[in-house]
């Protein structure tokens, strides 16, 4: 099987990069942990974490392609289910990062194991059902018959991760950029500490508390 056969036509294919392209610049979840990562931790951290976010991504990619949106998309309860368990990790996360002492803030950051930036960043991104409706009702718009419907469905969703990929790298290292010069003041790193507890609060009240998807 050739990657003509998982990819649609030209025209179609130049849709679909568009397209992805402007929902992967869009701030999300994701987008959030990857930038409040690297503003506390730095360049390493912020690219763990987008190593993080992207296997979440596939991970929902491959779940539309099984299947998994269509429970999601028929079932009010599992939709609410995941939902609200991406928004009590994100909560999580926030107040972790409140209970950090400020005289050992800075060094416990720098410390962290980008085993455990990655891991946090899949789960972020793999608790977001809305990631998995979007790939089964955006793919299916570029696939065509007479292929496998889900060789098809897993060639376009991990396009999209790269994609994602590429454009969070990107905010990653914009946001290390500007750490520098937040970091040489102290004020400012006590203050970006509860920015970030403050930041993953907040997303994790906004997902749990977000309208439902309408049917």
């Amino acid at each position: 099987m050739v990657m003509q056969d998982l990819l649609p036509s030209a025209p179609l294919l130049v849709a679909f990069l568009i397209a992805s392209l402007v929902l992967a610049v869009t701030p999300g979840p994701g987008v959030l942990y990857i930038v409040t990562r690297t503003l506390a931790q730095g360049r390493r951290a912020g690219l763990a974490s987008v190593g993080g976010v992207a296997a979440g991504n596939l991970g929902n990619a491959l779940a539309a392609a099984v299947g998994l949106a269509a429970l999601f998309a028929a079932s009010a309860l599992a939709f609410t289910i995941v939902k609200y368990a991406g928004g009590a990790y994100l909560i999580y996360l926030g107040i972790q990062a409140l209970r950090a002492h400020d005289a050992h803030s800075g060094a416990h950051i720098a410390l962290a194991r980008p085993r455990a930036i990655f891991r946090d960043g899949l789960v972020v991104a793999l608790l977001n059902p809305k990631t998995t409706i979007f790939f089964a009702a955006f793919l299916p718009q570029f696939m065509h018959p007479g292929t496998s419907a889900m060789k098809q469905a897993v060639a376009l969703g991990v396009l999209f991760v790269l994609i994602a990929a590429l454009t969070d790298t990107l905010y990653a290292l914009c946001a290390n950029a500007i750490a520098p010069a937040l970091l040489r003041m102290h004020a400012a790193r006590r203050a970006g500490r509860y920015a970030t507890a403050m930041a993953f609060i907040g997303l994790g009240v906004f997902a749990a508390l977000s309208e439902a998807r309408q049917k």
